[in-house]
């Protein structure tokens, strides 16, 4: 019978190695504060971060925080990120942002999950690397990439995005979750690519699922 998830101890196994393998992996959008990590966040979905970074540049020079952008023009906004993808619907959706965050909480991004998904432009996702990246907690942000590597390696076995990460808060302990979202995501984009992994290069290969089967 196919084994479809790796026990606790390799589990273990796994995020050491790619702790080692990726002592440096963190957040690749460029910020400089709270504001410009949730905006570039926002901006990222179905995009690269690579694009979103070489976007955010003027974006933010333009709109240095929430109260310039709430009054920014649609049109203006388009000009700066037409490079990235669904960049009609993000330019509305981060004006929306600032208006809201400037008038509901004084400029300044909530530090409370129900808030900031209340936000235009945020989800799940979004929401936990907000709070992960920019305001320290433990959390857990599910991306293609980590949805794909964790299922595929065997960390969990769900088929949906909400389900893997309630799968993996219960698999990886707890002060390792924004550590090991970060390694699932350098690893997917380094060696667990999705049409073709390259498992010959792979430093968990002797201890990957999907490689067994």
């Amino acid at each position: 019978m196919k084994q479809k998830k790796l026990g606790k101890n390799d589990v273990i196994r796994v995020l050491n190695i790619l702790r080692e393998t990726y002592p440096d992996a963190g957040c690749a959008l460029t910020h400089r504060n709270l504001w410009e990590l949730t905006v570039s966040v926002v901006l990222s979905a179905q995009t690269t971060d690579v694009s979103v970074n070489k976007v955010t540049g003027k974006l933010f020079q333009n709109y240095p925080d929430a109260a310039a952008l709430s009054v920014a023009l649609t049109d203006d906004v388009e000009a700066i990120i037409r490079q990235i993808g669904m960049y009609r619907s993000k330019s509305k959706n981060i004006i929306r942002l600032a208006q809201m965050v400037t008038e509901k909480y004084g400029g300044e991004i909530p530090e409370d999950y129900d808030k900031l998904i209340e936000l235009p432009g945020i989800g799940r996702k979004t929401a936990n690397v907000v709070l992960a990246v920019g305001f320290g907690e433990q959390r857990i942000a599910v991306d293609t990439h980590v949805f794909r590597v964790s299922n595929r390696i065997g960390l969990c076995d769900e088929k949906d995005v909400l389900k893997t990460e309630l799968a993996l808060q219960k698999a990886i302990p707890e002060d390792r979750w924004t550590e090991s979202h970060h390694s699932l995501i350098w690893h997917g984009r380094n060696i667990c690519h999705a049409r073709k992994p390259e498992c010959d290069k792979c430093p968990i290969e002797s201890i990957c699922l999907f490689t067994k089967w």
